[in-house]
C-alpha cells in the first residue's frame, strides 16, 4: 500500500503600519463617467466650471473614439457620497448623455494645508503636503500665482519661478 504525506503551509500576513503610513489618511469618493460625442467645446467648458462650483474634487476630460470612429470625450468627476446625485444631475442637464457610470472607490491621500507665505512679490498661497516619511512638500497655489503675475506685470512662468525659488 502507498502512503502519502501531505504538508500544509500557512502564512500570516499583518499590514505593516509604522512611521511610513501616519501621514496618509483614506477616505470614499465616487468616480462618475460619461462618453459624449456630440458638445461643443464651449460647453464642456462651462460644465467644468459648474461641476467644480457644485463640488467636484475633480473634473476632466480624455479624447475617445466611439462607435462609427465618432471622435468624442470621457467626462470624470470625482466627488464625495454627498455631492454625488447633485452631480449627476448638473451631468444629466448640461449634456447630450443619457448615462453617467459611477463607482465608488477607496483613495489615500496625504495630509495637506493651505499656508500664506509672503514673496516679494507679494502674498501667495501655498499648499504643504506631508509626505509618508514625515518630510514636507511646499508648491504654490496657480489662482495665487496667475494674480500676483498680474499684478506685478509678469508672464506667469516669471512669476512662477520666482514664487518657487523663494518658497523652498
Amino acid at each position: 500500500e502507498y502512503e502519502r504525506t501531505s504538508i500544509v503551509r500557512v502564512m500570516e500576513i499583518e499590514e505593516k503600519i509604522g512611521r511610513s503610513n501616519i501621514n496618509i489618511g483614506r477616505d470614499n469618493i465616487w468616480r462618475l463617467e460619461s462618453d459624449i460625442d456630440d458638445l461643443s467645446g464651449e460647453r464642456l467648458g462651462f460644465l467644468m466650471d459648474a461641476l467644480f462650483k457644485a463640488g467636484a474634487l475633480d473634473v476632466h476630460y480624455a479624447s475617445i473614439h466611439m462607435k462609427k470612429n465618432r471622435p468624442a470625450v470621457e467626462l470624470c468627476v470625482i466627488c464625495h457620497e454627498e455631492k454625488r446625485l447633485a452631480l449627476e444631475e448638473l451631468i444629466f442637464m448640461e449634456t447630450t448623455t443619457i448615462g453617467i457610470r459611477r463607482v465608488k472607490m477607496e483613495r489615500s491621500i496625504l495630509k495637506r494645508e493651505i499656508k500664506v507665505q509672503d514673496t516679494p512679490l507679494g502674498s501667495v498661497d501655498v499648499k504643504e503636503v506631508i509626505l509618508p516619511d514625515g518630510s514636507r512638500r511646499r508648491y504654490p497655489e496657480y489662482d495665487s500665482v496667475v494674480d500676483l503675475a498680474k499684478s506685478n506685470n509678469m508672464h506667469f512662468y516669471e512669476a512662477w519661478e520666482e514664487i518657487t525659488g523663494y518658497i523652498r
